[in-house]
């Protein structure tokens, strides 16, 4: 495909809008059409990053001839569904993490990809971050094998706020959206499957009906582990940070920032063409569009993370 990829998002709220700010960056790519709820709040936002075409319903969108993809930045719970009528409409589709709340779902998707053929990815940003992409390459270079991530991802979150401290429509969930980056990740970054998962949780909150604390253990097939402690009630430093410790060294990523285990900063800043993990994301979902391949975190790739989440989420019900 060698002309301008024309693109309906769904989504204008925080992460929708990190996605417009990444794509201004990528040559050949044009944002044609914005789905949200809110049509006032939705016309700003288009006004803002020159988008024509504007909706509350994605089958608006969906109907547009010139549109090629679509990137769903929607609630969590519309993931699936959503993904689901993009692949039927002929559209290829990216879907902002999870890809789904079960596996059923999840697999739904990846049934419908391999139908249609079309490019269907999860936006399973730890695998683009310029920090991850680093040690990865040490990985496949031969030069660092992960024994062991220990990873902490805090949020204060006792209400139901977004990224931008705005009042949600919906309700996030630690294990579902959160536990996925990492239960990817450890997988990715080991090289080898999860053979074994167990997960506790704290008490049940009254009004979100979420637990607010998550504790979850991994073990891949080569022996690597990994040990991820999840809070809604963490009352800072926020975030996600991870410590990996393996046979040549140790090195912490917070955010974009990589150190090693004497927290001697490592530079990332040539290891991509730009910093940003969501940017390098969407750069990588219309690349396999005109490449006709497969993307790194395509919806088969991650499907094992799910089968994972329904295991514990199983576990967590016993």
């Amino acid at each position: 495909m060698s002309k301008t990829i024309k693109v309906a998002l769904a989504g204008a709220g925080a992460f929708g809008i990190k996605h417009l700010d990444g794509i201004k960056n990528i040559d050949g790519v044009e944002v044609v059409s914005l789905v949200s709820r809110d049509l006032e709040k939705t016309k700003e936002v288009a006004d803002k990053y020159g988008i024509g075409h504007i909706t509350t319903d994605l089958a608006d969108s969906l109907a547009l001839p010139e549109v090629d993809a679509v990137i769903l930045c929607t609630p969590t719970q519309m993931h699936a569904s959503q993904a689901i009528a993009c692949l039927r409409a002929g559209k290829h589709v990216q879907v902002e993490i999870p890809l789904a709340d079960s596996l059923a779902d999840a697999q739904e998707v990846v049934r419908l990809q391999q139908e249609t053929g079309l490019v269907a990815m999860c936006g399973h940003t730890r695998r683009f971050n310029p920090s991850h992409q680093w040690v990865h390459k040490k990985i496949e270079a031969g030069e660092f094998n992960v024994q062991q991530m220990d990873v902490q991802t805090y949020f204060f979150r006792r209400t139901n706020m977004n990224a931008l401290g705005q009042p949600r429509s919906w309700t996030d969930h630690l294990l579902w959206h959160h536990a996925a980056h990492t239960v990817d990740l450890f997988a990715y970054q080991a090289g080898s499957p999860i053979v074994k998962a167990n997960a506790i949780q704290g008490p049940i909150h009254p009004t979100l009906g979420i637990a607010m604390d998550m504790s979850i253990q991994l073990k891949a097939a080569n022996g690597a582990i990994c040990t991820l402690s999840l809070s809604f009630n963490n009352d800072g430093p926020l975030g996600t940070f991870f410590r990996y410790i393996g046979d040549t060294g140790t090195y912490i990523a917070r955010y974009d920032d990589l150190v090693n285990g004497k927290e001697e900063r490592i530079d990332v800043s040539k290891v991509d063409v730009s910093m940003n993990g969501i940017e390098l994301q969407d750069r990588e979902f219309f690349a396999a569009i005109r490449e006709g391949r497969e993307p790194n975190s395509s919806v088969a790739k991650v499907l094992p993370c799910y089968e994972v989440l329904a295991q514990l989420e199983q576990q967590l019900k016993d």
